[in-house]
């Protein structure tokens, strides 16, 4: 089993930059994909970003070009660091991961929710104007 626990959210201005820490515990992190979401006020939780087994990365078109996701698996952390960061960037982040895959999944599998098993408590990212 996996379990999943998120860090590094809090009160941050617009434009500055910010990085989310997710430490799992459990003997086969190595081999999930790893995943971003967040779920803003009132809205719908949404994918962000994920990272397969074999560190290819996968990013949602609206927030491309200001995230970036990466993994530590001697530390089994993943990161999440968002820069230029908008009032619409304001959110609960949650990190997920997915079962023991094969080596290749889709794109549209990364970003599914349904794909991913384990879940952490989530952190809130408010971005203030």
């Amino acid at each position: 089993q996996v379990q999943l626990v998120e860090s590094g959210g809090g009160l941050v201005q617009a434009g500055c930059s910010l990085s989310l820490s997710c430490a799992a515990s459990g003997r086969t992190f190595k081999d999930r994909n790893m995943g971003w979401f967040r779920q803003g006020p009132g809205k719908e939780r949404e994918f962000v970003a994920a990272i397969t087994r074999t560190g290819y990365t996968y990013y949602a078109d609206s927030i491309k070009g200001r995230v970036a996701i990466s993994r530590d698996k001697d530390k089994n952390t993943v990161s999440l660091r968002m820069d230029s960061l908008r009032s619409d960037d304001t959110a609960v982040y949650y990190c997920a991961a997915t079962p023991r895959t094969a080596f290749y999944v889709s794109d549209s599998y990364l970003a599914t929710q349904d794909s991913y098993v384990t879940w952490g408590q989530g952190t809130q990212v408010t971005v203030s104007s």
